[in-house]
């Protein structure tokens, strides 16, 4: 198993989670992709948007199916629309300890706020990134938002 895949299965034992982590040969980097890789609803995969927001990384968790409503965003963190910058790949990868495209729902490098699109709770599971751009994982919603800590609130455009 890749290292970064073992660190996501590490944070999750510590959550008391057991995940099976799924390794495909094609990437899973996109929801479309990985949808396609796993055979669910694109709207089942979990996008995780990093942002920086007054230089402090914020995380989005968004279904597949979605975009996000960047000025949703800013409002829950109290900030104007203009605070609120997609972060770049060496910021994700500082903040989270994982490269784009694989950045995981929880068990990130430092302790981020992070939102969940409220979507992503009317389903049983949902799949996201387990660390590289070709591993994923499923878990149930509700998992989704204990491990992450994440807040629920509506962030679809």
């Amino acid at each position: 198993m890749h290292p970064s895949a073992q660190k996501v299965k590490q944070a999750a034992e510590t959550f008391c989670l057991t995940i099976d982590i799924v390794e495909f040969a094609q990437t899973t980097r996109t929801a479309q992709e990985a949808a396609e890789a796993i055979g669910c609803d694109v709207a089942q995969i979990v996008k995780s948007l990093c942002f920086k927001v007054n230089d402090t990384a914020v995380m989005a968790l968004v279904s597949g199916a979605n975009q996000l409503d960047e000025r949703k965003l800013a409002g829950l963190c109290g900030v104007g629309r203009k605070k609120v910058k997609r972060a770049d790949a060496d910021f994700v990868k500082s903040q989270t300890g994982f490269s784009i495209g694989g950045v995981p729902p929880f068990g990130h490098a430092h302790p981020l706020s992070i939102y969940i699109d409220e979507e992503l709770m009317s389903f049983d599971i949902v799949w996201a990134a387990a660390g590289t751009p070709f591993t994923v994982f499923a878990l149930s919603s509700i998992e989704l938002q204990s491990a992450s800590k994440g807040k629920v609130a509506d962030l679809k455009k």
